[in-house]
């Protein structure tokens, strides 16, 4: 199985978030990185981003590191607004 956002799986069909659009150019450039390393280039999407990040690290139970939890909690202070909407994983 290969890994999605996040590291969920990719072929988790529970998840509307699994598997979205991109250009070949962003798919490379975000590689495996996380928020630590890459956001999306369209700033008025970061809080999109994260929120769906930390779903999916939330559905999956998925542990984080320092520098990643940095990341998101300086995203979360600009997404105020922003609710992470998830259902744990079956």
């Amino acid at each position: 199985m290969e890994r999605g956002p996040a590291g969920g799986l990719a072929n988790d069909q529970g998840s509307p978030d699994t598997l979205i659009a991109v250009s070949a150019a962003s798919h490379r450039s975000k590689a495996d990185k996380d928020p630590a390393e890459w956001l999306p280039s369209d700033g008025s999407y970061h809080c999109t981003y994260a929120a769906t990040w930390v779903g999916t690290k939330l559905r999956w139970d998925l542990a984080v590191d320092d520098a990643e939890r940095q990341a998101l909690l300086g995203l979360a202070e600009d997404c105020a607004a922003t609710t992470v909407v998830y259902e744990p994983a079956p």
